[in-house]
């Protein structure tokens, strides 16, 4: 032993020892690295299903994603598009001419496209989560753009070929599919209370409100039946971007007699009750 392993000695280890504690060491980190990754697939499942449920909460109650299964909407809305759909929005406001709503049609309308129903219940739990998340289509769900309002007079055309509301035209050439004709039918409808008058883009194709005249309300749809507005496309990403109400619909003319019907409604009956009024109470003195 030399006189540097004399000095050294007390406090040094063989090799073979210290080739044992580092193999000891780095042996501890796998271990737990197992443990992690096994508790990360016991964890898997749990966090997958409270995914779910709180994507088919909000869903339910907030924000839904709905696929678009046709044309009827072109070029504002293209076929296989996906847009978000708002569900509060008519819980603090009511719906609005120009606003692009999703609707129910379920024992009403008739479908514009074919669907065929699923040959398994394991088919049918696929589609039904498909169509939870917007990934297909559901086979009862329309959307349109909403023209008149409970009240509203609704009248297709002017001497210029234009839809009028209310006795006053909509300029529809920002949303219009290239090339068609406000409208190819004449209709003329006073929207009953509580009900609107609805309409593809794409008119030429759309089977919208004009195609259910002889249905009950003249082809206007219940407000009830509106899941809510769609407000922004978010696939395909090159086309994503907002769906505003386009600008003819924010013409005062446009609020001369849909949304004050209530109003006149109730002036119009309370006037002849307070002329009765008087005129007992002028008999008695």
């Amino acid at each position: 032993m030399t006189s540097e392993d004399q000095e050294y000695g007390a406090s040094r280890r063989p090799v073979e020892d210290e080739v044992d504690v580092v193999a000891e060491e780095t042996q501890k980190p796998a271990k737990g690295d197992k443990e992690k990754k096994g508790s990360f697939w016991k964890e898997l499942p749990v966090l997958v299903v409270v995914a779910l449920v709180l994507a088919l909460i909000i869903k339910t109650f907030v924000i839904q994603a709905f696929y678009i299964p046709s044309e009827s909407m072109e070029n504002t809305l293209l076929k296989n598009d996906r847009v978000l759909v708002n569900k509060l929005v008519y819980h603090t406001r009511d719906i609005e001419r120009g606003d692009v709503v999703v609707f129910s049609g379920v024992d009403s309308w008739d479908g514009e496209f074919d669907m065929e129903e699923p040959s398994n219940p394991i088919a049918a739990f696929f589609r039904w989560v498909g169509t939870a998340f917007g990934v297909v289509p559901g086979e009862k769900d329309y959307i349109k753009r909403v023209i008149g309002v409970g009240g509203d007079h609704v009248k297709c055309c002017d001497s210029k070929g234009r839809i009028t509301v209310n006795g006053t035209a909509i300029d529809e050439e920002s949303y219009l599919y290239p090339g068609n004709v406000p409208s190819d039918r004449f209709f003329d409808i006073t929207v009953p209370p509580g009900r609107l008058w609805v309409m593809g883009d794409h008119r030429s194709v759309s089977l919208d409100s004009r195609s259910h005249t002889g249905d009950q309300g003249g082809g206007s749809i219940p407000e009830g039946q509106v899941i809510g507005r769609a407000f922004v496309i978010v696939w395909p990403f090159n086309r994503a971007g907002v769906l505003s109400i386009p600008d003819t619909f924010a013409q005062p003319a446009l609020q001369a007699l849909g949304g004050s019907v209530p109003l006149v409604a109730g002036f119009g009956l309370a006037v002849p009750l307070v002329l009765v009024r008087r005129r007992r109470l002028g008999r008695k003195r």
